[in-house]
């Protein structure tokens, strides 16, 4: 039941038992459909395979490829235009009859390690894998440096030290 104060529909008053017009409800439906249509753009009928099988195929493919957008997501996961397309590409090389190691093998041919959510292991991401553990051991060494030093406490004076002292003093 509606009272007479505001409603629901976006502060229009109805009396008591009435109904919003039906261009008012059309409009309501409309703003709904509209709100809704970025989620049906990641997900159109012509994006997807036939087949389930297959199609379960290339999104498991796809959550091996990043989104070079989001950079920390899949292409399955990411909304992207990007990412779109290459579910797509990846879709169209399966239909044309390409295996997922030769799906991987074009795709990190065309757009290099970052295009794979766990890079190949290589020289070059040999360094990207060691540098938080170099960064961690650094940490390490200079925190134990400066306890050593701290711990050591003030050395007493050398003969040499003394005697420069003694001059010093004896001066002034």
């Amino acid at each position: 039941m509606v009272s007479k104060g505001l409603s629901a529909f976006g502060g229009v008053r109805f009396g008591e038992g009435q109904s919003p017009s039906p261009r008012t409800t059309l409009a309501i439906l409309l703003a709904l459909l509209l709100s809704m249509a970025p989620a049906w753009a990641a997900f159109l009928p012509g994006d997807r395979l036939a087949d389930p099988a297959a199609e379960a195929r290339a999104q498991a493919l796809g959550r091996e490829v990043r989104c070079m957008v989001c950079q920390g997501q899949s292409i399955e996961d990411s909304e992207a235009d990007l990412a779109r397309d290459l579910r797509r590409l990846i879709r169209e090389r399966m239909e044309a009859g390409d295996g997922d190691v030769a799906i991987r093998s074009f795709l990190h041919a065309r757009y290099g390690d970052f295009v794979l959510l766990r890079p190949p292991f290589s020289v070059f991401t040999l360094v990207l894998w060691m540098t938080p553990l170099l960064a961690l051991m650094v940490g390490l060494a200079i925190i134990v440096g400066r306890r050593r030093r701290v711990a050591t406490g003030p050395q007493p004076l050398t003969a040499e030290e003394r005697a420069a002292l003694e001059r010093i003093t004896r001066g002034s």
